[in-house]
This record gives structure tokens, sequence and C-alpha cells, in this order.
């Protein structure tokens, strides 16, 4: 029985082909071009935002580049209903195409039911011949049909093929049905069909294709293309002592500032005229006296001087070298972290004896300071420029404040007294900021994980160092005055509703517990073998705090004694206290019942001295064990890049806080790890970081945390580490080792056939 193949007349099947096939691409551009709702800003957010020029300048020109939303909502509207009105009129067309197979049915034809006779056959036939026959007016083709019916179900080899095969006739050929109209394969249409074909397979795709590879090919991890990398490598190897306008000069040369290598580069005529006067004045510190190649071409000559003027924060023409200046400020970051990648990959071949020289540790810390410089356009001696409104002039009189941190620390008169220039919403813009600038602290812990001793660190050991990042902000001390004042009246305030409340002041009631581990803390432990629970400690502190919360509702003239002092600490002795304080009345009982309970629970630590040991271990290897799964679920999980949004008025784009941390030894000025990008870091973070270990000895490294957008808020922690002598590894292992009474009893056994059994063994004896 051959198959026999059908392409569509009707258009029935290939309807349903196009439709199938634009529901598959009509649901998930639906999915990403759906319009979300517009996100209204926090209005603590505006009422924050800096509202210096170049911020407000920065803020207009990004929301010029980008096309307004609502017009960008309306074209997405627009597309997706147009879309979704297509796909509903092909599937409300392909349901209304009748089917092209419809199973044989003799008893529907002649109008009868399933299971009628002979009798009722005939009858039935004989009054459709009266109306249905071609001689009565019918129509031929319906009565060939009726007839045909009629010998099916009288004639009994016409029944057998009908039951069998479903056609009276007997067995056909199988067809299959193809989704494609007749008139692709019409011998008229093979010239049309055949090009098309060609073009799409051919041309179109084979052109696509070698475009995606040729610019993947170019470029590396990053982005950044493959010839600017291998510029890197040769100038940071050929120079492994960097300074920072070494750096910058390198940076310059990039061939994404080149126009051979990069299309979106412009050589304006107006260069000519507008280069020079820049060129005499940053020539002297941009290296003018290079004859290297290629920093002597035009393209990074040009690039050179727009990095300086950008640095002195100087007025360019805005259509011309400002627009050209953006565009390589903007490219910087990227080409700036490819540089600490190069170099952390000589300081890689230098290990495994590839490359002569490594980059020295300045080195590197010189490529990764261009990146805040150049965000914040101002050079690394004087970062209280990142601050709106501020100049090189403006703390001339104030030379000892160099640092964000001293600026911070400044009491809000002295403050105020300094930039009393500015005017108050001025003044308010450098305290907001001042606010947002990120300030970091650090935890580290070094491990072993193959070991099972993983706090012990031998030589040629893997070391991991978890790093525990945690992002805060600068304390601003701002108007103390008016809150300590402010703070006084409510303390009087509080103090005055409570004596009215209970005129009688009444002494806290101490439980057994509090005097025990008030005395304890006092006697100064109960004994060397014990050992302090963390968790146990945490909960003891918190059940505290909230007793001592409720003593302090209870006892109104202790709490207010208690705020009074906490004022006046705060205050410095600007203030002076409110109660004067009449001895701890509420911190312990008499010393007799001090003396009863510390001999009760003293017998009571000693007996669960050794097993609270081991409950501690067991919940510190519980803690070690959950600290790794989530380790792992955040690496399978992936990382963002968005964390907090940087104030860089200069940049031209929106940047986001990145770190760089790595793990370095001052003393050889080598970089022990290298330096890991931390894209995520918005409340806290945890970071690997693995080496392996030197020689027995003992070693301080610094853990270096660099900021790429922010100077002087970078974060340095020395970690000590002490290397013991690597483990002997064993002789013979003890496995393999077998004694002699071991060998006697093998050369017993071996007397005895393998094959010899336990009754031939005993018929024999």
């Amino acid at each position: 029985m051959a198959a026999q193949f059908e392409y569509d007349e009707s258009g029935g099947t290939s309807l349903y082909f196009l439709v199938s096939f634009y529901a598959l691409v009509l649901f998930p551009v639906t999915y990403y071009l759906w319009p979300s709702k517009q996100r209204k800003d926090d209005p603590e957010k505006l009422k924050s935002q800096c509202q210096c020029d170049p911020c407000e300048e920065k803020r207009d020109r990004l929301q010029a580049k980008k096309p307004t939303q609502k017009l960008r909502h309306a074209l997405k509207w627009i597309f997706l209903a147009g879309a979704w009105v297509l796909f509903i009129y092909l599937a409300f067309k392909a349901s209304q195409v009748e089917r092209d197979h419809i199973e044989y049915d003799p008893y529907d034809i002649l109008e009868l039911d399933r299971g009628a006779s002979v009798a009722e056959i005939k009858r039935k036939y004989r009054l459709l011949t009266k109306t249905k026959h071609p001689d009565k007016g019918g129509d031929p083709v319906e009565f060939i049909k009726i007839a045909k019916a009629y010998a099916a179900l009288t004639n009994d080899e016409s029944r057998e093929n009908w039951e069998k095969y479903g056609n009276p006739d007997g067995p056909t050929a199988t067809s299959f049905g193809i989704a494609l109209p007749a008139w692709i394969v019409d011998q008229n249409n093979s010239i049309l069909v055949l090009g098309i074909y060609g073009l799409a397979f051919m041309v179109i795709l084979p052109i696509a294709v070698g475009t995606w590879w040729y610019r993947s090919i170019r470029y590396s991890a990053v982005e950044v293309l493959l010839e600017t990398s291998q510029l890197y490598l040769w100038f940071i190897n050929k120079t492994p002592c960097l300074n920072l306008k070494r750096a910058l000069m390198i940076l310059s040369a990039s061939c994404e500032f080149d126009q051979r290598h990069n299309t979106e580069i412009v050589i304006r005529p107006s260069d000519d005229e507008e280069l020079p006067p820049l060129m005499r004045e940053f020539d002297s510190e941009s290296g003018k006296k290079s004859k290297e190649r290629p920093f002597i071409f035009p393209y990074s000559r040009k690039a050179r001087i727009l990095l300086y003027a950008h640095l002195a924060r100087t007025d360019l023409p805005s259509d011309t070298l400002e627009f050209d200046k953006r565009y390589i400020v903007s490219k910087c970051p990227q080409l700036i972290q490819e540089m600490v990648n190069t170099a952390s990959q000589l300081v890689t071949l230098k290990n495994y004896g590839r490359v002569a020289k490594e980059p020295r540790l300045e080195s590197i810390e010189f490529i990764m300071r261009q990146s805040p410089m150049l965000i914040q356009a101002c050079w690394d001696k004087s970062p209280l420029q990142q601050l709106p409104h501020f100049t090189e002039d403006t703390l001339r009189k104030k030379r000892h404040i160099k640092t964000l941190a001293q600026f911070a620390k400044m009491k809000d008169v002295d403050r105020r007294n300094i930039l009393r220039h500015l005017h108050e919403k001025q003044y308010q813009d450098v305290i907001n900021v001042l606010k947002t600038l990120p300030k970091l602290e650090a935890d580290v812990e070094l491990e072993v994980l193959a070991d099972e001793d993983k706090k012990t660190i031998t030589a040629g050991s893997l070391v991991t160092a978890t790093v525990t990042l945690r992002r805060g902000t600068f304390q601003v001390q701002e108007q103390e005055s008016n809150g300590a004042v402010e703070a006084i009246e409510e303390a009087k305030e509080t103090q005055e509703d409570d004596k009215t409340d209970s005129p009688h002041t009444h002494k806290p009631k101490t439980h057994v517990w509090e005097k025990h581990r008030k005395k304890k803390g006092k006697s100064g432990g109960g004994g060397a073998k014990h050992k302090p629970n963390k968790k146990a400690a945490a909960k003891k502190a918190a059940a505290a705090k909230a007793a001592s919360g409720k003593g302090a509702k209870d006892s109104p003239q202790h709490n207010g004694k208690e705020t009074a002092n906490h004022i006046s600490n705060d205050t410095k002795g600007a203030v002076q206290e409110i109660v004067p304080s009449k001895g701890d009345s509420g911190d312990s009982g008499s010393e007799s019942e001090q003396e009863d309970t510390s001999k009760h629970s003293a017998s009571e630590d000693n007996r669960s001295s050794d097993g609270g040991e081991q409950e501690e271990e067991e919940e510190d290897e519980w803690e070690r064990l959950q600290s790794g799964i989530t380790r792992k679920e955040k690496v399978l999980e992936g990382s963002s890049k968005v964390s907090h949004e940087v104030h860089a008025p200069y940049y031209p784009e929106v940047k986001q806080e990145w770190w760089w941390i790595y793990l370095a030894d001052r003393k050889t000025h080598h970089i022990i790890t290298p330096p890991q990008m931390v894209y995520d870091l918005v409340d806290e973070k945890d970071v690997e970081l693995k080496f392996p270990a030197p020689r027995k000895g003992r070693y301080q490294y610094q853990l270096c945390v660099r900021s790429d957008c922010y100077l002087d808020v970078d974060y340095i922690k020395t970690v000590k580490v002490d290397v013991q002598e690597a483990k002997k590894m064993e002789e013979t292992h003890p496995q393999w080792d077998i004694s002699d009474d071991e060998e006697k009893e093998e050369e017993g056994d071996s007397d005895v056939s393998d094959y010899t059994t336990d009754d031939e063994g005993s018929d024999e004896e």
C-alpha cells in the first residue's frame, strides 16, 4: 500500500501551521514588550537629591536623550494590540476552514440510524431516488454517494470492506497532508521559490552569522576590543612600575578611541582650532615628550587631553569637544576594569614562570585609582571636591581637613562656618551627599575547606578567606545643640509624667539568674574549662534587654536617669545631667542572696560544662554547613549589577557602586589574590578569596576593598596568617600494612584449595 502526499489546496492546514508558528513568536514578544507601570519617585529621595547645577544639567541631558515615556508606552500598546488582533483573526479563519478528511459513514449519507435493517435501507434508498436522482433534478455527485452507500450496506463484499478498511472499495493509499500551499511546488513558480530559498539560506543567513561572529571575536569578556587588551598586556608587562600619569597615558591609547577600530569616533574639522589651546595648557602634564607609539598618534593625544580637561573640570564647546569627552569618559570604567584584569593575568603568568616580572601592587592600585578620579572629575589629592558646590579654594583656609571622614566628624557649627559662602539649600546639598557616601566594615575568616581541621593553615594548602562586607554611611553631626535641648525637654516631660503616675519610686526586682550573671561577670567567669556560647549569650542579652525595658517602665526614676546620662555623654559635657545618680539600686540584690545563688549555679555550671561544649561544637558545625549552602545558593542565583546610585554629576551616565576586593602583601609589594569585582553590595555581602598558603611562618596581609566610583572611601584591614608546617605523608598506607600474623594466616590458607569444601576436609581428617 503506497503512501500519497497531498499539498494543501484550500489553505486550511497551512493556516493552522501559520497560527501555531505565530503564537510561538507572539507570546514571548508580549512578555518582554508588555509596558511596565511608571514607578513614581520616592518623595524622600527627590527631597534628598542634589540640586547643584551639574546634577540638574545631567538629569536634563539624560531625560532629553531618551524618548518620552508616554510615547514609548503608546507605541508598545499599539504594536501589541495590532499583533493580537491579527492573531485572533488568523485563529478565527482557521476555525472556519472545513476539515479535508471526513470519516466515511454510509448510514449518515442515507440519513439512517446505525443498526437499521435491510428493508429500512431499501425503503430509504427508494425515497431518496425519487428526489435525488439526476433525472428528477438532483445533484449527480450527491446521488453517486447515495448509490455507493446503498451498495456498501446491501452488498456483502462492500460491507466487509467498509467494516475493515473504512471504504467500500477496499484498502487505499495512505495520504499525508503537507501544511504548504500547492503553488509552492507548482512548476510555473519554481524559479521564484528557488530564488527565495537561495536568498534566505545562502545569502542572508551566512551574512548574519558571519557579522555576529566577526563582532564577537573582536571583543573580550567585558566587551573590550582584543587589540586594546593586547596593548594593555604589552605596556603593563613592559613597565611593571606604573605611576598614575603613565596609567592615564596607556588608557588614552585604547583602540576604542581610534576611528579605524570604532566607527562611533568622529574626526571633526574644528579639532584643529579647538584642541591647540588645550594642548598648550595640559601638554606639560600629559606627557608631550613621549615618543612611543601609539601615544604620539592624534587619536591618543586627543583622548589624553580631553581626560585631563575632564579632571580639571574645564568648560569645553558643547557640540564638539564636550560631546567627544562624554563618550570617552563613559568608556573609561570598562577599559580600566580590563586593565586590572590584564594586570592580574600577568601576576598569574609570573607564578607559572611565563613572564619575567609581574606588576607591582602599587601599579595595580594606580590603575584602579583612575576610575573614581574620572567618575568624580577630580584628582585623588582633593577628595572633598566630590561634594557639591566645592572648589579648590573652598577649604584653603582649613588645610588640616583633607579627608571626608574628618569633614563628616566636624561639628555642624564649624562646618557651617567654613561653608558660610553657601546658601542654605546649597549647604543642605552638601550634607545630603555626605550622608549617602559609603563607609565599609568587613570581617575576615580564614579556613582550609579541604582539611578536617579547617582552622589550621599549613604550607601549600588552599586557604579560603570568607569576607563579610557591610556597607554603611557617614555619620554626619548636624545641629547637635538643638537636638540635645530637645532631648532634655523630652526627658523632663517623661519624668514629670512618670512622677504623676507613680510618686513612689520602687526598686525593680532582681531575678536569681540576673544576680548570678552579675556576680559571675565581676568574679571573672565560671572556670577555665567553661566556654561561652555565642548563641546563648545573644539570647540572654535579648532577654535582658526586654526585661530591662519592662523594668524601665516600672521604674521611671531609673529610666529618666539613664536618658539623662545618655544625653550628657552624646553632647560631650555640653549639657548637665537632669537626674543625679543615687547609686545602682536596681542592679543587684543583697550579698547573702548573691552568695547562695552563686553556689547553686556554680554546681549546675560544672555539671553542664561538658555537654555545653559538645552542643556548642555541634551548633558551630551546623552553622558552618548552613553558611556554605547559603553561599552556593547565592552563586547559583547569580549577581545583579544594581547596588546604590553614585553621585557623579560630571559622569555622563548613571553609575552604580562597584568595588574591587583583594588581599595584598605590602612588605613584598605583591598581590595575593586577583582583584575581584563586587557588583551588588547593597547592605551586606559575602565574598570568598582563595590563595595558596606560603611557607611556614607568620604573615600580615592587607584586605583591600577599593571603590571604582568614590575617592577616600576605601577600606583596608590587616589580616594575620599563621602558617604551620605541612603534614608529613605516611610512607605506607595503613590499609596496605600487613602484619606478620596476617602473613602466616594467609600462608596457611594457601595450602587449602579454593575448591575444597568443609565436608571434604572433615573426611580427610
